[in-house]
């Protein structure tokens, strides 16, 4: 099960090894025109309005993504019940009564959260923006909401706004942040919607009788105005929103009231997931990364460190830096941004698992960032792996088997080959697009020239005995300089 539970292929919980054709055949950009009840910015703009508009994200490459809340107190446990899910569903997941789950506020005192080393982690870790959740499904507000007292500032001890301490804090370390609200779902709200389980009302989703109540007035009284607050109360952010969970409640006229907001924020970047057939500028892959990416498409994949997004006390099935790292390489080698989440406790504490792995990604980052930050797609391609012509998926489809052996990013006048299997004594493309001019290792400080043999279009690069880096070390091929698509 994915943290959103959304029927959408793009928010399916899939591995790059399980991605089936089905999928990539989902991944392909959408280019039919849709008519809304209130135009979007997207649907109006220049391709050289969009492409300003994107500039800084798509140079990012990579960001942080925090979900912590009220479901942090529980901790993936409620009256002995262990959640087998996510944690911050665990309201969802064991039908918790609304007076039950609300009564949570009055521990919640997060007295070791900073703002300050939060963002200090991110820019460690080679990070460059920041998405918190300021709402999830529960209907908690992580900031100081005068719409609904159901917030951090009103309704626990803490009294203090982290979203408005997260906010000094970027424009002190020069980080960009955005905020994720969950517009549909509110499982705390009357009228709000909820993803439907066995035992709740199979219309509603409901659980509670508290929880009943009418959409639109959910819409009008809470939802709308809590983004209204988000957009104006943080001086220049959000630069993100990240929305979740449309629902069928989220109809084209009811989010065309969402995007007249959002209309008044130009340079605002949001995603795929307001609903109301919107389409927004990211698509938003949960969980896994797109064999091909999404042509013509801006694209995140947003991913756990463990298994929750929400902080759960008894998961440590921790990925290794080596898969995160990889992760992010594979991700930029398709042109898209990798949103990795962590999730601090009810105290404010971020895992130490979380941390580590963070610092190590950006060590490796502090040298070889030039080969992430900034760069286009692989003009290769088959180095991620193919559709097997045996293998098929649960739908019969042939199923993607991916190779780990090399990726490659791209520049005006560079090739970048991040080699994960270090060959013996030659790296060698069959192919290349490029005039290969050179070559040399980017983490080695002099730069020292590797011996380059051409013959054709066929390149062999002659490769010191060991890796630079165990993980990934970049191979730079200096090149004619051509145009590099997007």
């Amino acid at each position: 099960m994915n943290r959103s539970r959304l029927t959408l292929a793009a928010a399916l919980l899939f591995t790059t090894s399980s991605l089936s054709y089905a999928q990539l055949e989902g991944s392909k950009a959408d280019t039919t025109p849709t008519t809304h009840p209130i135009p979007a910015i997207q649907d109006s703009e220049t391709a050289a309005q969009r492409d300003a508009r994107m500039q800084w994200w798509r140079e990012a490459r990579f960001g942080m993504f925090i979900h912590w809340g009220l479901y942090s107190i529980p901790a993936g446990e409620w009256h002995g019940k262990r959640t087998d899910h996510i944690g911050e569903w665990i309201m969802n997941d064991l039908s918790i009564p609304v007076a039950d789950y609300k009564a949570f506020a009055k521990d919640f005192n997060p007295t070791a959260f900073s703002a300050h080393d939060i963002v200090a982690l991110a820019k460690a870790a080679g990070m460059k923006y920041i998405v918190i959740t300021a709402k999830h499904h529960d209907g908690f507000a992580m900031f100081n909401s005068k719409v609904n007292d159901f917030n951090i500032v009103s309704a626990t001890p803490f009294k203090r706004d982290p979203l408005k301490e997260l906010a000094e804090e970027c424009r002190k370390q020069g980080v960009k942040l955005g905020f994720y609200y969950s517009q549909s779902q509110d499982w705390t709200a009357p009228g709000g919607s909820a993803a439907v389980r066995a035992d709740h009302n199979k219309d509603t989703g409901h659980w509670d009788a508290a929880q009943d109540g009418s959409f639109d007035e959910y819409l009008k009284t809470k939802s709308i105005p809590q983004i209204q607050e988000l957009l104006e109360n943080y001086k220049d952010y959000p630069v993100v929103v990240w929305f979740d969970t449309p629902m069928k409640t989220m109809t084209p006229e009811r989010s065309a009231e969402v995007v007249k907001l959002l209309n008044h924020y130009p340079n605002l970047i949001w995603n795929n997931r307001l609903g109301g057939t919107f389409k927004g500028d990211t698509e938003t892959p949960e969980q896994f990364i797109p064999p091909q990416g999404y042509p013509g498409r801006d694209w995140e994949s947003c991913m756990t460190m463990n298994d929750t997004w929400g902080f759960k006390s008894f998961d440590t099935n921790f990925k290794s830096t080596e898969v995160l790292l990889r992760n992010l390489i594979d991700i930029a080698s398709k042109g898209g941004n990798y949103l990795l989440n962590i999730g601090p406790d009810s105290k404010g504490n971020v895992p130490a698992p979380e941390i580590e792995r963070l610092r190590q990604m950006g060590k490796w980052l502090t040298v070889n960032g030039e080969a992430i930050y900034g760069t286009k797609p692989t003009l290769f391609g088959a180095e991620a792996g193919s559709f097997s012509d045996t293998e098929k998926d649960k739908a019969g489809k042939p199923k993607f088997i991916p190779t780990w052996n090399w990726r490659s990013t791209t520049a005006l006048d560079k090739i970048y080959v991040e080699i994960f299997n270090w060959p013996k004594g030659v790296f060698h493309l069959t192919n290349s697009p490029r005039g290969i001019t050179g070559a040399y290792l980017l983490a080695d400080p002099a730069h020292k020239p590797l011996k380059v043999t051409n013959s054709g279009t066929a390149v062999d690069i002659q490769l010191p005995a060991t890796p630079l880096n165990p993980i990934a070390t970049v191979l730079v091929l200096t090149t004619t300089t051509q145009t590099a698509t997007r």
